[in-house]
């Protein structure tokens, strides 16, 4: 009997009518796509790399990132589409940090000098860097000046893991995902650190809170309780993504994996934002096995 081989599934789903459409299937690992600020391409990253998908064609093309031979799958695109945020590693210094590039590629900037640094938003005016961090022994949220100049700002203090962090399209919040109430759950905070607020309370295990172009909708992905742990986000687990009201209130099931036919999410399908646009959809990765 051969062994099951590995399929990721580039897809979008349309928020208003529910719609789940397929762009593409790749044979290789793919994770956490962007979605470019002009709707015309998305960006991924596999293998160590990044990739354009242009979304009229259908094909990838690598992206220079220079020294970055390990990008993981945290980078954002910046709001005017000029350049990108990424966390990687390089062949010398393995551990994850910031850096920026030009967004059709090019030798990148080092911005966060200290480890292991992940990436996740990127202010409104682009002045801004919001990313998790280990420092100590803790993983909390910071910021950075975007351009380099200028020393991280701890703006969460609390035991265990706060990750996620990602600015509204207003600039005047974080969203971030924490641990601190015993499961993962979806905050908000101001730009600052202050008035941290628990925005879900639930059941589920959610991570990586996406807030829509139009600052109306959240999405995120969650993990049953009873097969993963609050603190982990792993790879090839039956998930669900979510959505709920930017204003807070009742949480709506989107999607959920299919156990049933080999069909499998977390790590990789939804770590960055992924909105269209228009606010009416946004894109993700899940994995299938097949003969």
């Amino acid at each position: 009997m051969s062994e099951k081989r590995m399929i990721s599934v580039l897809q979008t789903l349309d928020v208003e009518t529910g719609e789940r459409t397929t762009l593409n299937r790749f044979d290789e690992h793919i994770e956490a796509p962007n979605w470019s600020a002009d709707g015309a391409y998305l960006v991924y990253n596999g293998g160590g790399h990044l990739y354009r998908y242009d979304l009229a064609s259908g094909e990838s093309r690598l992206i220079d990132t220079g020294c970055c031979t390990r990008c993981n799958n945290d980078h954002m695109l910046s709001r005017d589409g000029k350049w990108i945020a990424i966390s990687a590693g390089t062949e010398q210094e393995r551990a994850s940090r910031v850096w920026t590039l030009p967004i059709g590629g090019g030798e990148p900037k080092l911005i966060t000098v200290n480890k292991p640094s992940y990436l996740h938003g990127i202010s409104p005016d682009g002045a801004t860097l919001a990313y998790c961090a280990e420092r100590n022994g803790n993983f909390d949220v910071y910021t950075i000046p975007a351009d380099g100049q200028g020393e991280e700002t701890r703006l969460t203090t609390a035991e265990g893991l706060d990750d996620g962090p990602e600015y509204s399209p207003c600039g005047k919040s974080i969203w971030f995902n924490s641990v601190r109430s015993g499961l993962m759950q979806v905050w908000r905070m101001d730009a600052d650190g202050k008035n941290q607020t628990q925005m879900t309370d639930d059941a589920m295990n959610n991570w990586f809170p996406h807030v829509s172009p139009d600052g109306k909708k959240v999405v995120f992905v969650s993990y049953f309780k009873d097969e993963v742990a609050p603190g982990d986000h792993p790879a090839n687990k039956n998930i669900c993504i979510r959505m709920m009201d930017a204003k807070g209130g009742a949480v709506e099931t989107l999607l959920a994996t299919d156990p049933a036919r080999g069909e499998v999410g977390g790590q990789g399908t939804m770590n960055v934002n992924s909105w269209a646009p228009d606010s009416k959809r946004f894109a993700f990765v899940t994995y299938e096995f097949v003969s």
